[in-house]
């Protein structure tokens, strides 16, 4: 059974910092693009971060470009995302969210939208607050 579990995340104070780990199990991630989502109360889920299946390409929202990074250690079989400087409005369920390789070309892509993937993570609760 594919499953991905997220963890990381927790209560911190503005400015402060957090890495989100996506887990994968029953699958191998090789061959997968990873997406990290959010979903505040009253909001739409909305993009964070991608990277492709070979590591090579990423993705960020505007909203996060400087502040958050996103890695992948397929030996570890896990993505991470790292958050740096957050801010209230970071205040979420993150979600990660895996999608397999279409072809030889898509090693080098990943998906900012959240309809390409088809395996999702239960999500982990980020709270900034002071």
């Amino acid at each position: 059974q594919l499953q991905l579990v997220e963890s990381g995340g927790g209560l911190v104070q503005p400015g402060g910092s957090l890495r989100l780990s996506c887990v994968a199990s029953g699958f191998t991630l090789d061959f997968y693009a990873i997406g990290w989502f959010r979903q505040a109360p009253g909001k739409e889920r909305e993009g964070v971060s991608c990277i492709s299946s070979s590591g090579g390409s990423t993705n960020y929202a505007d909203s996060v470009k400087g502040r958050f990074t996103i890695s992948r250690d397929n030996a570890k079989n896990t993505v991470y995302l790292q958050m740096n400087s957050l801010k209230p409005e970071d205040t979420a369920v993150y979600y990660c969210a895996a999608e397999p390789d279409r072809s030889y070309t898509s090693r080098y892509e990943c998906y900012a939208d959240p309809g390409p993937y088809s395996n999702w993570g239960q999500g982990t609760q980020v709270t900034v607050s002071s």
